[in-house]
């Protein structure tokens, strides 16, 4: 069969439907754990998938409106086929979804479709919907289950991994959340091949952030022009991936051990940056790349991380497009402003994560605000 996929003239994406066995990843957290399935044609599974795990009858199908034309057919095809009665809910694609008042949409629609407690969700698109769902399922009925059918690189690395649900704040990203984990992982690699360029490219900010705190070697895996159309090979990244991240967060859920703080890396900066150019303007994972280049810098400051090896993440972000400049728009202050605001400062104190060497990183309390202000303005 011909690799990736093609536009059909209506606008819709015909994938590589070749099925491939998949493979799975365990998130192990006693009564709450799950799975995380990666491979192809696990959309056309989610019925039979979702019947294994006892959800009830009535679901609803949260997606957006670039990813629904696209994925929301085989999935609500599979969920009926199985008996299941779907609901499908619709929001505008964009970081500008993530906040209270579109919660509160879905949660009307959940209502509108008699959702009760024995209802549950499912989140089809990128993190924006996978946060915006999932915190949804931690608030409607204090609490229902949800499966995440994740269709970005980014989402399905990271943040359909974990159990992080939130919206953002006017003052800040994910000010306004839950810990909810999901009831299984659907990671089906060949929707990466619909996303345009800039969307793919995004989420390797995310994989070479793992590759820094846990896996050097996963940095040689990162080439080819053809990538994106190589299901196998993006699925065993893929897998890599969400292994890193499910060993963490088996062994600090909720981030009280500082193990899980190393997910952190490049994100203190990164979010600042992304807070101060204004939601949407750059991609998550294009200000996260600004991130690493700061959190780099402030390693070979502060930690002994070598040239060649700054040097190494360097290339690889840009083997990917992604920025290495801060655009001069984005004030140092503003930047500065909204650090002060994130998560990752507790009672005022800077938790600021370092790597020495590729492959290690640890939370550091010896970073000062000067010296991020100043590897801030090294990014110009």
């Amino acid at each position: 069969m011909e690799k990736g996929g093609a536009w059909r003239d209506d606008g819709s994406f015909a994938m590589n439907r070749e099925v491939a066995p998949p493979e799975t990843v365990e998130v192990a957290l006693g009564s709450r754990s799950y799975h995380v399935k990666i491979g192809t044609g696990l959309l056309e599974a989610t019925g039979p998938l979702a019947r294994e795990h006892g959800l009830g009858r009535r679901c609803a199908v949260v997606t957006d409106a670039h990813v629904g034309p696209l994925y929301a057919g085989p999935v609500l095809d599979s969920l009926r086929q199985a008996g299941f009665e779907p609901t499908l809910v619709t929001v505008p694609a964009g970081e500008a979804s993530k906040a209270m008042s579109v919660a509160e949409e879905v949660c009307d629609a959940m209502i509108a479709a008699g959702l009760d407690r024995k209802g549950w969700v499912v989140a089809l698109g990128g993190g924006v919907v996978g946060d915006l769902a999932g915190f949804v399922a931690a608030i409607y009925y204090r609490g229902v289950p949800f499966v995440q059918i994740p269709t970005t690189v980014v989402a399905q690395v990271d943040s359909a991994v974990g159990g992080k649900t939130g919206v953002n704040a006017r003052k800040g990203k994910n000010l306004i959340g839950a810990f909810h984990q999901p009831r299984l992982v659907l990671a089906d690699v060949a929707t990466l091949q619909s996303l345009p360029p800039r969307e793919w490219n995004e989420g390797f900010a995310e994989i070479i952030k793992h590759a820094v705190i846990r896996d050097r070697s996963l940095l040689d895996t990162l080439h080819g022009k053809d990538l994106q159309h190589e299901p196998a090979r993006v699925a065993a990244i893929i897998r890599r991936n969400v292994a890193i991240k499910a060993a963490i967060v088996s062994a600090d859920e909720h981030e009280t051990t500082g193990e899980r703080a190393l997910l952190n890396f490049g994100h203190t900066i990164g979010h600042g940056i992304e807070n101060a150019a204004g939601y949407g303007e750059l991609l998550h994972g294009e200000a996260i790349s600004l991130g690493l280049i700061a959190a780099c810098r402030l390693s070979m400051r502060k930690a002994g991380l070598s040239p060649e090896e700054n040097e190494r993440v360097l290339q690889a972000l840009a083997a990917f497009s992604l920025p290495l400049r801060l655009p001069e728009s984005i004030g140092t202050c503003d930047i500065m402003d909204a650090l002060k605001k994130d998560k990752k400062f507790s009672e005022g104190a800077i938790r600021f994560v370092l790597t020495p060497c590729l492959g290690e990183a640890f939370v550091s309390a010896d970073v000062t605000v000067e010296e991020i202000r100043e590897a801030v303005e090294a990014l110009r």
